[in-house]
Order: structure tokens, then C-alpha cells, then sequence
């Protein structure tokens, strides 16, 4: 298991290994172009081999794109076509920068209700891994249960992949999400079930990420709200039992957190991380 964190490219793809490298995280998650704009910016030829050569050096990966926050699969027709473009930029750039694949939110249906837009959703995520590179996993993150989010509960995530149909779709766990969505995987009574339910429904040889976030808003409330590693409604002694479980063995951990100075992702949480990561593998 290692553990790592969501750092800015700002400046260069290559920074980022600078900033992880700063911070002690051991792999690392990264915008490829701005996640908030459709216009994608491909990094240039030698900031790809600058980015894999610092890699290379400092052992930190593996690396995960995340992808736009625009990205809508239960949109409607342009928003569609847009998400598809995006997507499959971020893939073809995990290939070149060698990355592991491309984290993404699945949307909103908009109220038109999960099985409206399945077959819209499997068509666009269908053609994505068809003109990607065939060595890259495109992974759909759970939703917190917030409004209309696609994909908060494990069936509607299992229903889509099973439709997919294909090896490369994998799936990316956000901690907080699923507390608030109703998982209660900070609870040692409950976290086997929970991952039995999602072997079942999903299959955990399809889990290749954690987003390792606490949860700033109550079990159960379908609101999307990060808090620091110990200092929300998770806790440490909840992180303990994720970590202590062994359906994240040998899954990469990756902080999305505000930080304690409210710059991201900083040292106190990923050591906060690795001091419970040492306590549950002496146990």
C-alpha cells in the first residue's frame, strides 16, 4: 500500500514530483490540463520526459490523472460529446506521461433517474476506452449520494461496468464519499460487509485507487465536504480500520484533504497516514 497525494503541475508536469517528493508522498495524483475548462492543454515532449525522468529516480508512483470536474456521462447530447473528448484526452496522456490511468466523477442525471441515462453513459465510456491506449485504466470514482450524482451506490457503479464489459474499466473509492453516501467503512463491525457487498456488486480486483479523504459532514448526509486525515467524522481510529482491511492491501492511498494551511495535500497528513499504516501492519 502507498500512500500519496493529489499535487499541483503548476510550473511543469515535472514539479509535481518535486511537490510530492516534499511532502514524503509515495505515488501521486495530477490535473493533466485544467480540470475546470473543456480546452485541453497536451504537455509538451520535454516535459513528459523531465516528468518520467524524476519518476523514474525518485520511485513515486504510481500516478493517477484525474480527470475534468466537467465531465458529464448522464448529460445531455453536447456535454456528452464534450466528456468524451476530455476523457480520452486524459487517457492518451496517461499513456505518453506512463500513468496508470484516469480517475473521473460520472456526473448528474439530472433527475432523469440512473437507468434513463445507462445506455447513454455505457455508449460514451465504451467509445473512451476504444481510442485509448489499451494499457490504461479509465476508473470511475463513487459519488457522495448528493442530489442526482451518478454512481453513489456500489450497484450503479457494478451495473455500468458490467454493461461496459470491459478489462480496463476500473474503479476509484473516495472515503468520504461512501461515508456519506451510507458505507460506514470507518466502522470495524461494518467494513467487511461493506467490501463483500462491493466484491459482489463490483469486484475488487476492479479497485485500483483510494481517495483518502475524512469526512467534514456527518455519516450518512450525501454531502461531498473533505476534512484533514483525524480531524473529521471519520477519525483515526476510522482510517485505522480502512487501512487495517485487507481489500486495500495492496491499494494506492491518495490524499484530496485541504490541508492544514489550507493548501492541499500536505506532510501532516500524509504522516498521519503512514503513522497509521505502521500501527495496523503490527497488529
Amino acid at each position: 500500500m502507498k500512500l500519496g497525494a493529489h499535487v499541483s503541475t503548476s510550473g511543469g508536469l515535472s514539479k509535481s514530483i518535486d511537490r510530492a517528493q516534499a511532502i514524503g508522498a509515495e505515488a501521486i495524483q495530477i490535473f493533466a490540463s485544467s480540470p475546470r475548462a473543456w480546452k485541453f492543454n497536451f504537455p509538451k515532449e520535454e516535459e513528459i520526459a523531465l516528468f518520467k525522468k524524476k519518476s523514474s529516480e525518485t520511485g513515486i508512483g504510481p500516478c493517477y490523472i484525474h480527470g475534468s470536474y466537467l465531465v458529464n456521462i448522464g448529460g445531455d447530447e453536447n456535454q456528452l460529446g464534450k466528456s468524451i473528448e476530455s476523457l480520452t484526452n486524459n487517457m492518451i496522456t496517461a499513456g505518453k506521461i506512463g500513468a496508470e490511468g484516469v480517475i473521473f466523477h460520472g456526473g448528474s442525471h439530472k433527475g432523469k433517474g440512473f437507468n434513463t441515462i445507462l445506455d447513454q453513459a455505457v455508449k460514451c465510456l465504451v467509445e473512451v476506452l476504444e481510442q485509448s491506449p489499451s494499457d490504461t485504466w479509465l476508473c470511475i470514482e463513487n459519488s457522495a449520494g448528493m442530489g442526482s450524482h451518478i454512481g453513489s451506490s456500489f450497484e450503479e457503479i457494478g451495473t455500468i461496468i458490467k454493461t461496459v464489459n470491459h478489462p480496463n474499466l476500473k474503479v476509484c473509492l473516495d472515503t468520504e464519499h461512501c461515508f456519506a453516501a451510507g458505507y460506514n467503512i470507518a466502522s470495524d463491525d461494518a467494513i467487511n460487509s461493506i467490501m463483500e457487498e462491493f466484491d459482489s456488486k463490483i469486484g475488487l480486483e476492479r479497485l485500483v485507487a483510494v481517495h483518502a479523504n475524512d469526512a467534514k459532514v456527518e455519516f450518512g448526509s450525501g454531502v461531498d465536504r473533505h476534512e484533514n486525515i483525524g480531524e473529521g467524522y471519520i477519525g483515526e481510529k476510522g482510517f485505522e480500520v480502512i487501512l487495517g482491511n485487507p481489500a486495500f492491501s495492496q491499494v494506492p492511498f491518495f490524499l484530496e484533504v485541504p490541508g492544514f494551511d489550507g493548501d492541499g495535500p500536505d506532510e501532516e497528513n500524509i504522516n498521519r497516514l503512514k503513522s497509521i499504516r505502521n500501527k495496523v501492519l503490527k497488529e
